[in-house]
């Protein structure tokens, strides 16, 4: 088996190496027959990485005030609870569940958020009339990302 390991090829666990820096990835294992190859972040490599989205941070900021601008007029934001697709409407082809101007009841469904195969329908968390809709049917949503306001 000694002999095996001096086999392996530097050149793939380099490419390897600058791969994990390429995706950000924390590690990579191969597995090919009895050979098995695993390249992992060490912390200190880690550092790095948290420094360079830093750098990206106060874009990241200049966006944070504009949802807490809209969270203070607005407290009728209604927010994701989870990741993954907002639809407007119940299916393709039917109409929406709420427009802009409509009154709605809270507990009333707004959205539905497709995630992991499973339709989730997103109520209003209170009563009153949609002022905005900030998502677009089939819109890829993070969650606490502002669906719609309800004034």
């Amino acid at each position: 088996m000694r002999n095996d390991n001096k086999k392996f090829d530097t050149a793939l666990i380099r490419d390897l190496a600058v791969l994990l820096d390429e995706t950000n990835l924390s590690e990579i294992e191969l597995e090919q027959g009895d050979t098995r190859i695993r390249v992992a972040r060490q912390m200190s490599i880690s550092a790095p990485v948290s420094v360079a989205p830093a750098a990206p941070a106060p874009a990241a900021a200049a966006p944070s005030p504009a949802p807490a601008a809209d969270n203070k007029p607005h407290p009728g934001t209604v927010t994701s609870p989870m990741v993954g697709t907002a639809y407007l409407a119940p299916e393709p082809g039917a109409g929406v569940f709420v427009q802009v101007g409509d009154k709605v009841s809270e507990g009333q469904t707004i959205l539905i958020i497709e995630a992991m195969k499973t339709m989730n329908h997103i109520p209003s968390t209170k009563s009153g009339i949609v002022k905005e809709i900030l998502v677009e049917d089939a819109q890829p949503v993070e969650f606490g990302e502002p669906l719609i306001i309800v004034e």
